[in-house]
């Protein structure tokens, strides 16, 4: 007898951006139902605001899974998801998966204590969750050392990095979404740990400036820990797509936009 094939209806917030398109994606080629959740209008979404809680009702409604990818820099993330675990016990209590941060617990910095803040309140909601916590992403990496490339000399801090694709993670929230609610998952980290001077060696060969680079030692608690390795995960390099990949493609990505113009 062939087994009943049960739909899952899964809401991704922030289901436009970086990691939630990347989610969404990987759930609609896995013939998946998804909602899309986001502030910008358009005919592929459901528009709702968590800032607000415009329209979050009407959005969680009948929804077995809520993947929460929205994000905010400004320290109301912990408001957003309280917005969010609201409105999902107002309705079907559907399974939360979050996704944070690697060294939140560890690291003392501002955008970090609000996602372990958000943790909490998503562990006590009386949802059933999962949280995901992630190194950082190769395109935060690279953001950080291209700016400072741009300098005559750089300064490279003496720390290293783990950092990992948003594809990468985007399939492990898939898969997560698609599973029971297992609590505070294993973390998730990329392929590689490499130092910030290596990564920035990369950076700089891949954008065809030449710059000496100088180490630096960075004052403060957060440096701290960042040299202590807070932020990283050695046991869980999950991740498959390396840095030196990551580059390369956004080098084929630029040289062929060039071409079109």
């Amino acid at each position: 007898m062939t087994p009943e094939v049960v739909d899952v209806r899964i809401l991704v917030t922030g289901g436009t951006g970086q990691l939630g398109g990347a989610v969404v994606a990987r759930l609609r080629a896995a013939g998946e139902e998804v909602r899309v959740l986001s502030r910008r209008a358009s005919p592929d979404v459901v528009p709702g605001d968590l800032r607000t809680g415009r329209g979050i009702d009407s959005a969680v409604a009948g929804t077995d899974v809520v993947v929460h990818c929205a994000t905010d820099y400004f320290g109301r993330e912990a408001a957003l998801a309280r917005t969010l675990v609201e409105a999902a016990r107002w309705a079907s209590a559907p399974h939360l998966v979050y996704v944070s941060i690697v060294g939140v617990d560890r690291v003392p910095l501002g955008y970090y204590r609000a996602k372990r803040e958000t943790e909490e309140l998503i562990a006590g909601s009386g949802l059933p969750y999962t949280i995901q916590r992630a190194t950082q992403f190769h395109a935060l990496v690279r953001t950080l050392l291209a700016g400072a490339a741009r300098l005559p000399v750089v300064p490279v801090p003496r720390v290293s990095f783990q950092p990992v694709d948003v594809r990468d993670v985007a399939e492990r929230l898939a898969d997560l979404a698609l599973g029971d609610p297992s609590g505070r998952a294993d973390d998730f980290g990329g392929p590689e740990i490499l130092p910030a001077a290596e990564l920035t060696e990369a950076v700089l060969a891949a954008s065809g400036r030449r710059r000496r680079t100088v180490p630096v030692a960075v004052p403060g608690e957060t440096f701290r820990a960042y040299a202590g390795g807070g932020h990283l995960a050695p046991d869980h390099r999950e991740g498959k797509i390396t840095f030196a990949e990551y580059l390369a493609e956004q080098a084929d990505a630029g040289a062929l936009r060039y071409r079109k113009r």
